[in-house]
């Protein structure tokens, strides 16, 4: 899919404030606000936007810590894998999982209220899920540049 200069617009003041009126956004970009407003439903019917959410301070809402856990699986078969990915994704405090290359398949990234928490959530939870053969845990110290928005270029 091409995006437009128009699109690209569109897309880097809604990832900047999801909460801005059509009519901000149209005033922001130089249309009026009907072209505007069929330009973002067409952003979303085509699924370029998936969905608008607040962005949230985790250490405000209870969770200080973060991990990133590297997963080797026991076997590469896809019916494992599509097995463990299905079990991943109805974890709650997973709030990431990627299928990786390299020595690793897959890495997650685990929020919890503290040490113990994740401890406790890694030995009952990760080491139990299927086909798990090695688990590596990597502690956030410090977030330089969390995820907010991606980079939009025409």
């Amino acid at each position: 899919m091409t995006l437009s200069t128009t699109d690209v617009k569109i897309l880097a003041l809604l990832q900047n404030d999801a909460r801005m009126t059509n009519q901000s956004v149209a005033d922001s970009i130089g249309l009026s606000a009907s072209p505007c407003w069929r330009k973002i439903r067409k952003l979303e019917e085509d699924e370029v936007i998936q969905g608008y959410r607040a962005v949230l301070n985790r250490r405000k809402i209870g969770l200080a810590v973060m991990v990133f856990v590297r997963v080797t699986i026991d076997s590469q078969s896809e019916s494992e894998a599509k097995k463990f990915e299905e079990e991943v994704a109805a974890l709650e405090d997973v709030v990431a999982c990627y299928s990786i290359g390299g020595d690793a398949d897959f890495l997650l990234q685990v929020v919890a209220r503290d040490l113990d928490s994740y401890a406790d959530f890694a030995m009952s939870v990760v080491r139990r899920l299927p086909g798990i053969k090695e688990m590596q845990s990597m502690f956030v110290l410090k977030e330089i540049k969390p995820l907010v928005s991606y980079p939009i270029k025409k």
